[in-house]
């Protein structure tokens, strides 16, 4: 399905990253697996990761090329695309997967502990994305996969970096799907239930934890790669601007803001009136805010 497309995979180096481009390898693209080789909290570099999956994909008979430079500054990310460039002489997809984790209590996050999530999650993704707009701009075709996460879909704790990160990766690719669909480029988010590094930082310290994580661990990365694969492909010409999620066997698409319920009043509003009629008529409509702990609760098929 991806023969002889060249596609660029950010945070390649493991997990779900690594798994996606292995399987576009398989299925005929030229990848440039991208990773800093960074800890999950964004510390130190090593080019070992991205070169592994590479000798990976070549010793599959693959064509493949390693990019160690980060999404988190606009020159860098640059380099990325230009290395996809050099080395296959297009580019035909790009998929945002860098991440990093730096959780935190919202009263308790600090200044540098927000700015760099939403540095690589957020900064990132508009990076890459800017840096190959124009090159699809040009051929008049090309796709985006970014990932997106239910800690910003729906809410998590101790999340707010990471969880506004990956909202505004929603509204990123939303836009850019508007306003590249003309040039007949495509935009749409992945959220994934899968195993990985950063889950791997998740506590078990209670019954109910381990229980958890022991769910988690049957969402292997491996689950996420197909859907990947058919949204860079030719096949997936009519998708576009849409959020799906991935849990073990399953692809959901998700809803997207719409309203729920309305109240009018011709008389107009007052602060009384809201609280005494029009409130009570839109709480039937609110959604509680433990719906994230809903979500990771699914028992998965």
């Amino acid at each position: 399905m991806m023969q002889d497309k060249v596609v660029v995979v950010t945070g390649a180096g493991g997990g779900i990253g690594r798994d996606m481009a292995l399987a576009l390898a398989a299925e005929g693209a030229r990848v440039v697996v991208n990773d800093i080789g960074t800890s999950t909290t964004g510390e130190g570099t090593d080019a070992g990761p991205a070169q592994r999956v590479v000798d990976e994909i070549r010793a599959a008979g693959g064509q493949a090329a390693a990019s160690t430079d980060s999404v988190s500054e606009a020159a860098s990310a640059g380099r990325i695309v230009q290395c996809a460039l050099d080395h296959f002489g297009r580019l035909d997809g790009v998929v945002n997967n860098a991440g990093i984790l730096r959780d935190r209590f919202f009263h308790k996050m600090s200044v540098d502990e927000w700015d760099a999530v939403i540095r690589v999650h957020l900064y990132g993704s508009f990076y890459m994305s800017r840096a190959a707009a124009n090159h699809f701009k040009e051929q008049e075709s090309g796709a985006f996969v970014h990932m997106t996460s239910t800690s910003g879909l729906i809410g998590n704790l101790g999340q707010a970096n990471y969880s506004a990160a990956k909202l505004g990766v929603v509204a990123l690719s939303k836009s850019i799907a508007l306003d590249m669909q003309k040039f007949n480029v495509r935009s749409n988010c992945i959220s994934p239930f899968a195993w990985s590094r950063m889950i791997g930082a998740i506590p078990t310290d209670t019954p109910e934890q381990q229980a958890r994580v022991e769910k988690l661990r049957q969402m292997t990365p491996g689950k996420i790669a197909p859907l990947a694969v058919y949204l860079l492909s030719d096949a997936a010409a009519g998708v576009n601007a849409q959020v799906f999620a991935v849990r073990n066997n399953e692809i959901f698409v998700m809803s997207q803001p719409r309203p729920l319920r309305s109240v009018h009043r011709s008389e107009g509003w007052s602060p009384q009136f809201i609280a005494e009629h029009g409130m009570p008529a839109l709480k039937a409509a609110f959604v509680p805010m433990d719906r994230s702990a809903d979500v990771f609760s699914w028992d998965p098929v």
